[in-house]
């Protein structure tokens, strides 16, 4: 029987204000304070709060067999700092418990991979300094953004001192086999892919509370005989730390299905790992090529979540092509507002997609429209090139 391996993804991104074209020169204030902090303190209450406490629990009754893995992403860490330190506080004790691994990411949740190598680095690096202040912990695994990946991510993340790195088990890539085993991207010699199980992993984070799905309700003991009767090394189960309580809602049995999972598993005779323990414990013993750039969004599994039409389009053109005459004046401030406006939900809500997918991104979108979305970001970005001219012009001077 399997391994299985549970991952969860802790991100918030920085919504901005409804900025019109009025503001632009005028204001440099750009991000709805207000609308963080509420929706920050909403998610918290619903799932932060009481899924940490849960798990710290499973993981101190288990005596260590319960284990998972977090992505926590440097703009909800400080949304945290700025808020609800209660909340850090909480992830803190968590991750003390011995029971838990972080892994590493880009600090904006940016996709600055597609577009600079440079600034790609320069995100690793922060989010590793960052984890490592607030959590005193330096990854051994990358899990890029929106499980964004291809065979040159995987060899850039080698480069960088990773063992393991994160990807989607597509199966346009997987040509019918399983993701139940790790990879090896093709040109390198020793970073791990572990590919998430699409499938199970949706029955909990989509799926679960859907009354017309033949399988609901889910059980936990029902869910821990699907994966013992799973081929391979490790079932990896990646999914967003808002399935819990906040996606599903404590009335669908979500906290009650996760407080019975530990103990189901161990009595199915499965064993439960972090990332980086399925990376020591097991070979690669398959190459899973990945020409083309895949995520984990949509059901094209592509970055079109993000750059499917041409106001995403546009729009992340633009802001990365503010990044050498950003970085030259080295205005902290000014860098800092640039990277933020990387965050890849700014683009996730311009999306104009119909059907499910659709349906997904308006769930959740701050804004009335995607169009809405794009003006108030280029709007934004106007203002800040203004504030680098005239930083330049004081550089000059000086």
């Amino acid at each position: 029987m399997p391994d299985v391996c549970l991952y969860f993804q802790v991100h918030q991104p920085n919504r901005l204000l409804s900025y019109d074209f009025f503001r632009i020169g005028e204001n440099a204030a750009y991000e709805d304070e207000a609308m963080n902090r509420g929706i920050l303190s909403k998610v918290a209450e619903k799932c932060y709060l009481p899924a940490n406490r849960i798990f710290k629990r499973l993981i101190d009754q288990n005596d260590g067999r319960f284990r998972i893995a977090l992505s926590i992403s440097g703009t909800v860490i400080e949304q945290m700092e700025r808020y609800r330190p209660d909340v850090l506080e909480s992830f803190q004790e968590l991750v003390a418990s011995g029971g838990v691994e972080l892994l590493a990411e880009t600090y904006y949740h940016s996709l600055a991979f597609v577009h600079s190598n440079k600034e790609f680095d320069r995100q690793v690096e922060m989010h590793l300094q960052k984890l490592e202040e607030v959590f005193s912990v330096r990854p051994r695994v990358f899990r890029n953004t929106e499980l964004i990946y291809n065979d040159t991510i995987a060899a850039k993340a080698e480069t960088m001192g990773f063992d393991g790195i994160i990807a989607e088990g597509v199966e346009r890539n997987l040509n019918g086999r399983s993701p139940n085993f790790l990879y090896r991207a093709p040109a390198t010699a020793r970073i791990k892919t572990l590919l998430r199980n699409i499938p199970l992993s949706d029955d909990i984070g989509f799926r679960f509370s859907d009354p017309a799905w033949p399988e609901h309700p889910l059980t936990a003991e029902k869910f821990a005989q699907w994966l013992a009767e799973c081929e391979g090394d490790v079932v990896n189960l990646f999914m967003d730390y808002e399935t819990i309580g906040e996606h599903h809602w404590d009335e669908s049995g979500i906290y009650k299905f996760w407080e019975a999972i530990p103990e189901a598993l161990i009595e199915a005779g499965l064993q439960w790992v972090t990332p980086t323990e399925a990376v020591e414990l097991y070979r690669a013993s398959r190459e899973y090529h990945c020409g083309s750039i895949t995520s984990w969004a949509d059901a094209e599994r592509d970055l079109s979540a993000w750059m499917g039409n041409v106001m995403q389009q546009e729009a992340i053109a633009k802001v990365h092509r503010l990044e050498q005459e950003i970085l030259a004046v080295n205005d902290p401030d000014l860098t800092d507002t640039w990277a933020k406006m990387q965050t890849s939900d700014h683009f996730y809500w311009m999306a104009t997609k119909g059907g499910t997918d659709g349906s997904v991104h308006k769930y959740f979108t701050p804004y009335p429209s995607p169009h809405d979305a794009y003006i108030y970001f280029m709007n934004v970005l106007d203002d800040l090139q203004i504030r680098l001219r005239r930083a330049q012009e004081r550089k000059v001077l000086v």
